[in-house]
């Protein structure tokens, strides 16, 4: 009796040879996203001698139905699940038109933090009057967003020209990029973690510091730059280490470790960063609740009192990270197709123009910015020999702002004056107070006073210090001059002695001189 075979066949992914009925062939899973290279799929072949189908009342046919789920991660499986979870095909699709909708919103968004960051930085390197200690956590914050930014548009710009290459050319393989070569793309992937992470470890600096300033009144010493430098750039060394190395020993067999944020060793980085997240919120409440005391002190109005609260929150929650807390929520995949859309745009949105809103307040709208742009400008027109130009006054965003570097003291900021040489032009730029203002962004009215406090504590400090390294210094000049004048000391007191003796016998010479002259004197007048 003759067996039937099932014939060749092509499933757009794997060429199956025939088989005999009723058996059950497997061949290595294909490389791709999310698929195990290690593991099989599988076709079976029925008793008549055809292809079965997808799933137990599917009719055999001639081509039949390839079960590659075997071949996916526990966790991409669980992903589609939940993305099924509806039974129905179309909101699935809904649901993936969505994301792709949003990676392009994200693509929008970070060109614009891009930019933005990039301008920012240029701003704080050019002035020296905005060299202080929180500009430079600005800077080296804004540098790891630049570089966090930079690796995520360049991903993101390689997987659009692949797609659009594999739709052209019927398959992603048909051009090569970041996304496809073996590699390169893990090695771009470890350095995007390890910038996101130095991201949130700067985020914490900035929630650190700023809660020092405005609420630790005592053991305010010298700005720990070294210390701060250590956490914000090698502690994420050493988390994307760990988990770059876990990660490959894992799911190495992967293709690009797709689906490596599913996994439980992600949270290897996930973690410190959630933990950031959360002490930036306490330091939030904290730095709140002193605002509320200090309008309380005031005897500010209720209602003022929970609008200023409110918009120092709105503020400072971008700064410290705090808006990523629902990126590191889980995706709601099994819900409806509108909460999937309500969460990925406004999830994609914070995160996307984060850099951007950060850039806006605390440098475009900084009124220590303002005023160093504004004096640049007058200084260049008045080169020009436009003489008759006015100067603005600062807008409601400066009056929050101090226009003094923490370097000097709180009445240094009061008025600040340039001299233009040749044409004997001062240009006069007058610091309003913040109570004249209608808004109070940074530090905001009491805080900004607490931190006026501690500026002036800093400069006595700094003025102590200073002159105890001068006193230092000439207690060393006076040492090294006597022990350099001790060689020399017994020479010059045997000079001394020797003169002083010469002195005594000329003294005695003339003595003897005198009495014998009176002598002799007497004698005469005696003859006589």
């Amino acid at each position: 009796m003759r067996i039937p075979y099932c014939n060749w066949t092509w499933d757009t992914i794997l060429c199956w040879p025939p088989a005999p009925a009723g058996s059950v062939i497997r061949q290595r899973c294909p490389p791709g996203h999310g698929i195990d290279t290690s593991k099989f799929a599988e076709r079976r072949c029925s008793a008549e001698g055809r292809w079965e189908g997808r799933g137990k009342d599917a009719s055999p046919n001639m081509l039949g139905w390839t079960n590659y789920t075997p071949c996916y991660s526990p966790e991409v499986i669980q992903l589609f699940r939940k993305l099924y979870a509806g039974g129905s095909n179309g909101e699935a699709d809904i649901k993936i038109d969505i994301a792709e909708r949003t990676r392009t919103l994200e693509i929008v968004g970070f060109s614009l933090s891009l930019a933005a960051l990039i301008i920012s930085l240029v701003i704080f390197c050019r002035f020296r009057s905005l060299h202080n200690n929180r500009t430079r956590i600005h800077k080296n914050l804004f540098v790891a967003m630049v570089i966090q930014v930079i690796i995520r548009l360049t991903l993101y710009i390689d997987q659009v020209i692949i797609r659009n290459g594999g739709k052209r050319y019927g398959t992603d393989s048909s051009r090569h990029g970041i996304d496809n070569t073996p590699y390169l793309c893990e090695a771009s992937y470890i350095l995007l973690e390890y910038a996101r992470t130095s991201m949130f470890m700067w985020m914490f600096i900035e929630g650190l510091y700023l809660h020092n300033v405005v609420t630790v009144t005592v053991f305010q010493g010298r700005f720990p730059h070294a210390l701060y430098a250590f956490v914000g750039w090698g502690g994420p060394v050493a988390l994307a280490a760990i988990w770059a190395i876990t990660t490959a020993h894992y799911i190495g067999q992967q293709k690009c470790w797709w689906g490596y944020n599913l996994t439980p060793y992600y949270w290897i980085l996930e973690g410190p960063r959630l933990a950031v997240v959360l002490l930036n919120f306490i330091f939030l409440l904290n730095i709140i609740r002193v605002l509320i005391v200090k309008l309380r002190q005031s005897h500010t109005s209720d209602v003022e009192q929970v609008r200023k609260a409110v918009r120092a929150a709105v503020v400072l929650v971008p700064l410290l990270g705090i808006t990523n807390i629902l990126n590191m929520t889980e995706a709601p995949l099994d819900r409806t197709a509108l909460e999937f859309a309500l969460w990925s745009y406004v999830t994609h949105f914070l995160t996307s123009f984060q850099g951007f809103f950060i850039a806006l307040l605390y440098c475009f709208l900084n009124g220590e910015v303002r005023v160093a742009l504004m004096k640049s400008l007058s200084v260049y027109l008045s080169i020009r020999g436009h003489h008759d130009w006015p100067v603005r006054r600062p807008s409601m965003f400066s009056a929050a702002y101090g226009t003094a570097p923490e370097t000097e003291a709180p009445h240094a900021a009061d008025s600040n004056r340039t001299s233009i040489g040749a044409n004997q032009q001062t240009v006069v730029t007058d610091k309003r107070s913040s109570s004249e203002s209608p808004s109070e962004l940074y530090y905001l009215t009491p805080l900004q006073e607490l931190r006026r406090q501690e500026e002036a504590r800093e400069e006595k400090k700094r003025k102590k210090a200073v002159k105890k390294e001068k006193k230092k210094l000439k207690r060393k000049r006076r040492k090294s001059s006597s022990a350099s004048s001790g060689d020399d000391s017994d020479s010059s007191d045997e000079r001394h002695r020797s003169r002083s003796k010469k002195r005594r016998k000329e003294k005695k010479n003339k003595s003897k001189s005198k009495k014998k002259y009176h002598k002799k004197a007497h004698s005469s007048s005696d003859s006589d």
